[in-house]
């Protein structure tokens, strides 16, 4: 899963700031039985840890995940640098995947025509009662259009959060706007809808575990998960 508010794990990858007057670290990771983002399948059970700081709306963050059963799995490092004031945000991502251009993998090769890396910014905006992102390649390994151009691949996601039965829930719609190979898309296509369901296990008085179940279809590609994981974070 991918980051909500920067260091929950959720769907996108997200890029809220914290709004916090002081210097704030998060240490955390999600244990998932299975990889899912933006509606793609990218890998069996795996730990996805974070590391970020904020301040006064302004973050920076670190966000990993590495297979435990598949070492054929997609292993990822991003870097996201954001900014919130309200209900706006901004942001741009680094994403790193041990697959791409380069076969050799290396983290500091950064030639646009060898790269593994995709850069990404994120404009979006929370009303309260629902969210809306927009995000855009704009440099580094992203795909091709159907003239075999660089697609500037982008992804539009509604979010909206609730409470239901004493458990928090989030609704999400994702789509592709445009034709790319990065999302598998020859047009605009629907690649995520979801329900995401979190609800604290509490351990002690004073630590609980909090346990999320989601449903994600990706109408595009016709398929579908379940995704079962846990938050540890101090």
């Amino acid at each position: 899963m991918k980051k909500i508010v920067l260091f929950a794990m959720g769907l996108v990858a997200g890029a809220t700031a914290l709004a916090q007057d002081k210097v704030e670290t998060t240490i955390g990771a999600d244990f998932v039985n299975q990889y899912i983002w933006r509606g793609q399948d990218l890998g069996s059970t795996a730990v996805q840890p974070t590391l970020g700081i904020g301040y006064k709306g302004l973050s920076l963050s670190a966000w990993g995940s590495y297979g435990l059963t598949d070492a054929a799995d997609t292993k990822e490092f991003d870097l996201t640098l954001g900014y919130a004031i309200g209900g706006f945000s901004v942001s741009v991502t680094d994403y790193w995947f041990n697959a791409g251009l380069d076969p050799e993998n290396r983290y500091f090769k950064y030639d646009a025509h060898g790269t593994n890396h995709v850069f990404e910014a994120t404009v979006g905006y929370d009303f309260g009662v629902a969210s809306l992102q927009w995000s855009t390649n704009f440099a580094g390994n992203d795909g091709a259009n159907k003239d075999g151009d660089r697609a500037y691949s982008s992804y539009i996601e509604a979010s909206a959060p609730f409470k239901l039965g004493g458990v928090d829930w989030t609704a999400t719609a994702g789509a592709v706007p445009f034709a790319t190979d990065f999302y598998g898309t020859t047009g605009f296509a629907v690649a995520d809808l979801s329900l995401k369901a979190t609800k604290d296990i509490r351990v002690t008085d004073s630590f609980s575990i909090p346990v999320f179940a989601q449903v994600s279809a990706n109408p595009c590609a016709q398929k579908a998960y379940l995704v079962l994981g846990f938050t540890l974070q101090p």
